[in-house]
C-alpha cells in the first residue's frame, strides 16, 4: 500500500465505465450484480423485473398481521399484486387496500405492506396518507 492516489483519481476510476466485449460478465463491485458485455446501459435485468413483482412486508406489518391473527393465501396475495399493478398504472403511491375483512396500508413503488389491519381493529379508524384506495372483491 506504498502506491497513493489522491481521491480525485479514485473517484474518475470509480466512475468510468469498462469497455466490455460482447457476451462477457462483468462483476459490478459495488451491488455484486454480473452484467452482460451486450447488456445496453440501464437495461433491467430478469432478476430487475422479477424483483418488482415481489409484495414485500414491513417489520410493522409482519407484526400486525401476526398480532392479529392474519394470514393471507398464495390467491389473495395474487390479488393484492393485481390491485397494486392497478394502483401504479394509476399513478398512485400510497394506497389503502380493502380485501374482504383486511385492510392494509401499502407503498405501490416499493410494493411494501406498510401495516394490516382485520374487519375488529378497523371500527372508529381514520386512514390518512394515503392518496387512493383499492377494493378487491
Amino acid at each position: 500500500m506504498s502506491d497513493r492516489l489522491p481521491i480525485h483519481q479514485l473517484y474518475q476510476n470509480a466512475l468510468r465505465t469498462p469497455q466490455v466485449k460482447p457476451g462477457v460478465n462483468v462483476p459490478n463491485k459495488f451491488n455484486g450484480t454480473v452484467t452482460k458485455g451486450n447488456q445496453q446501459p440501464g437495461a433491467a435485468s430478469f432478476q430487475n423485473i422479477l424483483q418488482q413483482r415481489i409484495l414485500q412486508f414491513s417489520q410493522h406489518a409482519e407484526t400486525r398481521l401476526r398480532q392479529r391473527g392474519i394470514v393471507l393465501r398464495n390467491d389473495q396475495i395474487e390479488k393484492i399484486n393485481n390491485a397494486i399493478d392497478k394502483a401504479s398504472a394509476k399513478g398512485a403511491k400510497d394506497s389503502l387496500i380493502l380485501m374482504q375483512d383486511v385492510a392494509m396500508i401499502v407503498n405501490i413503488k416499493n410494493r411494501t405492506v406498510i401495516t394490516a389491519m382485520d374487519s375488529q381493529s378497523l371500527e372508529d379508524h381514520v386512514f390518512t396518507q394515503i392518496d387512493s384506495a383499492v377494493i378487491i372483491p
